[in-house]
């Protein structure tokens, strides 16, 4: 199975002042942390990073031995446009492919195994655990309008995997739409192309903030002892 890992975060939320994947968690920058999870995993064989050229050395340098198991790919000047590229630099022989954010070093290598294998019976799959919090959707004066059905509710995470011809129509298509999306199972929904829920679990978090990095120190630590 081919994997991405879109890897040009600009660190700004962590007030990083780099590329936050270069942030260090237990002596091992993020990046570190998430392809030694990506190539534990049995079900991948081949590994693309996508990143900004600015940021190659450094990235590359920190993830140390695994440099010459992964793909360097630029990225563009938004997730949307890095995944892209990197489908569009897969392997001509890649039919299916799971696309990871760099920023979830904590990803365990089962649940990766487990998307690849549902992979194999849908068209399109993304992890997600459900909402345990009750959510309000709120107008634009700060006012609650309603309360969805938390039933129904469940927080999207990667990996996420596609056929690698209908993620490349589905990006095709948002660029002559001019859609902006967030995730690339967004743009399936936007097609009404089906997409299959897998359960993930609630230590897959993507390390976008100072507490986030203290969260996973402490699940880092547990997985270890």
């Amino acid at each position: 199975m081919h994997l991405l890992i879109p890897a040009a975060g600009s660190g700004s939320r962590m007030k990083a002042g780099k590329n936050k994947l270069l942030i260090e968690l237990e002596g091992e920058s993020l990046i570190y942390w998430t392809l030694k999870s990506i190539l534990s995993s049995s079900s991948i064989s081949w590994v693309g990073i996508i990143g900004q050229p600015k940021d190659k050395e450094l990235l590359l340098n920190s993830v140390k031995n695994f440099s010459n198991q992964v793909k360097w790919i630029n990225g563009g000047e938004t997730r949307q446009e890095s995944v892209f590229n990197g489908l569009n630099s897969l392997p001509k022989d890649a039919k299916k492919v799971l696309i990871h954010d760099g920023a979830r070093c904590l990803i365990n290598p089962e649940l990766i195994n487990k998307c690849a294998a549902e992979l194999e019976k849908n068209e399109a799959v993304i992890l997600a655990t459900k909402v345990t919090d009750t959510i309000k959707i709120v107008d634009n004066k700060g006012f609650i309008k309603e309360t969805p059905n938390r039933q129904y509710l469940w927080a999207a995470q990667t990996p996420q995997g596609f056929l690698v011809d209908s993620l490349k129509k589905a990006h095709k298509m948002a660029i002559d739409k001019n859609w902006i999306v967030t995730d690339d199972a967004s743009l399936f929904e936007m097609l009404n192309w089906k997409v299959k829920i897998i359960e993930g679990n609630y230590s897959n978090i993507k390390v976008t903030s100072p507490i986030d990095l203290k969260i996973a120190k402490l699940f880092l630590k547990d997985s270890y002892t």
